[in-house]
Parts: C-alpha cells; sequence; structure tokens
C-alpha cells in the first residue's frame, strides 16, 4: 500500500467536474483507492462519497492506493490534481 497527501489548489475543490473526472481516473485502476479529508475516508471510484467528503481549496488530502497497479494509480491521480485537474488521462472522454 502506498499513500501521497496533496493540497488541493482548484478553486472548486473535488466538486461537480473535478469530482467526476477523479473518479474516472481512480476507476481505470484495479487497486483498491481511498481518499482521506480529516478524519472521513471514501472510496475513490464513487463520485457521491468523493463529493460528500466536501474537499475544498487548500484542503489537504491523503490518497492511498492497494493493488497490483497502485503506483501507475497514484501518478495518475497526483498528474491530475497537480494540473488542477485540466491535465486528463488520454482513456477519459469528456
Amino acid at each position: 500500500m502506498k499513500e501521497l497527501t496533496f493540497t488541493i489548489t482548484n478553486e472548486t475543490g473535488l466538486h461537480s467536474r473535478p469530482a467526476d473526472v477523479f473518479v474516472r481516473t481512480a476507476k481505470l485502476y484495479q487497486s483498491d483507492i481511498q481518499i482521506k479529508k480529516g478524519a472521513k475516508t471514501a472510496g475513490a471510484k464513487a463520485i457521491l462519497k468523493v463529493i460528500l467528503l466536501n474537499v475544498c481549496e487548500n484542503d489537504e488530502i491523503i490518497i492511498t492506493a492497494d493493488g497490483p497497479d497502485e503506483d501507475a494509480a497514484l501518478e495518475d491521480l497526483k498528474t491530475l490534481i497537480e494540473s488542477d485537474f485540466t491535465k486528463l488521462n488520454p482513456k477519459i472522454e469528456i
């Protein structure tokens, strides 16, 4: 299991479109991926759970991945977050 910590810089946090893109990216991987904000944890492959975490701009989150493709999953999610949700995996159609 691996984990990364991020501070969300996107002005809308993980709401609506950013949450959708985040979840679609997480679903590309077999690994179990979790997102944690404070004491709350949610499965990263369920959009409603991600939205209910209420991740806002400047919030710190921890993403964990456990499985055969955990490194690739975290790298893809890292790229997505660091680009403020603009650099999408080519497998995702918007």
